[in-house]
C-alpha cells in the first residue's frame, strides 16, 4: 500500500515540473496557451503510450507467440497463476534472446503480455521460471505498464521543454518574461529531476511486484533464486558478447524487464530503473521468514 501511495506521490511531482516548466514558458504572455497546449499534447502521448507500447515492446523484443505444445510449462504455469489470480491469460510470446531475462506489457489485464528470453526459459528450473512469471503477472495486474508509460512519457516531455526554454533568454525583451538564468537552470535541472523521479518510481514498482509475486505464487525463494541467477548472468562476460534484441538495448526499455538488461548499471543509484538484486532477494528472503519456508540467516551466500 505504501509503495502505490509513493508512486502517485512521484507522478505527481513529474507533473507538477512538467507544468511549472509549461507557467515559465507562458510567463511574459498574459495567458496559460503554452501551458496549456503542453499538458495536452502530453496527455496525448500518455494516450498512444497507453493502447500501443504491447506492440512496439514485443517486435522490438524480436518476439515469437510461444506455441503451448513447445513450451507447455511457460503456458500451464502462467494458465494456473492467472486461474488463482482470477484474471485472464495474457498473451504469450518467446524472445530468442540468450539474456536472462523477461517483462510484460500491455494497458490492462485483458490486454496483456508476457515475453520470456529463450536464455531465461534455458536457464531457469520450473519453480525459478514460475517466480519470474508471478512477478511479470503482478506487473500487469498492478497496472505498472500504464504508470510507466505515463511517467515516461511526461519525463519525456519534460526533456523536451527543458530544451526549448535552454533559448527563451534569446528571444524577445519583456521584462515580465523568465529570469534568463532561472530559465537556464531549469533547463538543466529538470530533465535529471524527471529522470530521478521516474527511476524512483520503475524501483518502486519492481519491489512491489517482487512482493506480491511472491504472495501470488507462494515461493519467494523460488524469486530470490531466479534472481540470483540472474544477477550472475549479468556478470558473465561470455553471456554479455552473445549481445540481445532491440529492446533489451535501448534505454528507454530498461523499465520494463524483470531485471536491468546486461546488468544495468548507473554511476549512482537514484538513477538506476531497478533495485539492486542483493537487496531484492533479502527482501525476498525476509518475506519467506515471515512465511514460514526459511531460518535465521541468508539463503543465497553473504551480500
Amino acid at each position: 500500500m505504501f509503495k502505490s501511495a509513493r508512486t502517485f506521490v512521484l507522478l505527481a511531482g513529474l507533473t507538477g515540473v512538467l507544468l511549472a516548466i509549461g507557467s515559465m514558458l507562458d510567463a511574459g504572455t498574459g495567458s496559460n496557451t503554452f501551458l496549456t497546449v503542453m499538458l495536452l499534447v502530453s496527455l496525448g502521448i500518455n494516450g498512444v503510450s497507453y493502447f500501443f507500447s504491447d506492440r512496439i515492446a514485443v517486435r522490438m523484443a524480436r518476439a515469437e507467440p510461444l506455441d503451448p505444445v513447445r513450451h507447455r510449462d511457460i503456458h500451464l504455469l502462467v494458465e494456473r497463476l492467472a486461474t488463482k489470480a482470477r484474471q485472464p491469460m495474457p498473451k504469450l510470446y518467446i524472445s530468442p534472446s540468450p539474456q536472462l531475462n523477461a517483462f510484460a506489457t500491455g494497458r490492462n489485464p485483458r490486454n496483456a503480455a508476457v515475453v520470456v528470453n529463450q536464455g531465461l526459459y534455458d536457464a531457469l528450473t520450473t519453480e525459478e521460471l514460475e517466480g519470474v512469471l508471478g512477478h511479470e503477472l503482478q506487473h500487469v495486474y498492478n497496472r505498472d505498464i500504464l504508470i510507466g508509460s505515463v511517467a515516461a512519457a511526461i519525463g519525456t516531455m519534460i526533456t523536451y521543454l527543458a530544451f526549448v526554454l535552454r533559448w527563451i533568454p534569446f528571444f524577445g525583451s519583456s521584462e515580465d518574461g523568465p529570469n534568463p538564468l532561472a530559465a537556464l537552470a531549469a533547463s538543466i535541472i529538470a530533465p535529471i529531476v524527471a529522470l530521478v523521479i521516474q527511476a524512483s518510481i520503475t524501483r518502486s514498482r519492481e519491489s512491489l511486484a517482487d512482493h506480491t509475486g511472491a504472495e501470488l505464487t507462494g515461493k519467494p525463494l523460488a524469486l530470490a533464486s531466479a534472481l540470483a541467477k540472474l544477477d550472475a548472468a549479468s556478470n558473465d562476460p561470455r553471456r554479455l558478447r552473445a549481445g540481445g534484441t532491440p529492446a533489451e538495448t535501448n534505454q528507454a526499455m530498461q523499465h520494463l524487464f524483470i531485471a536491468a538488461p546486461f546488468g544495468g548499471r548507473a554511476a549512482m543509484r537514484m538513477f538506476m530503473t531497478h533495485p539492486p538484486i542483493p537487496e531484492r532477494i533479502a527482501a525476498l528472503e525476509e518475506q519467506a521468514r515471515r512465511m514460514g519456508q526459511l531460518g535465521p540467516g541468508p539463503r543465497f551466500g553473504p551480500r
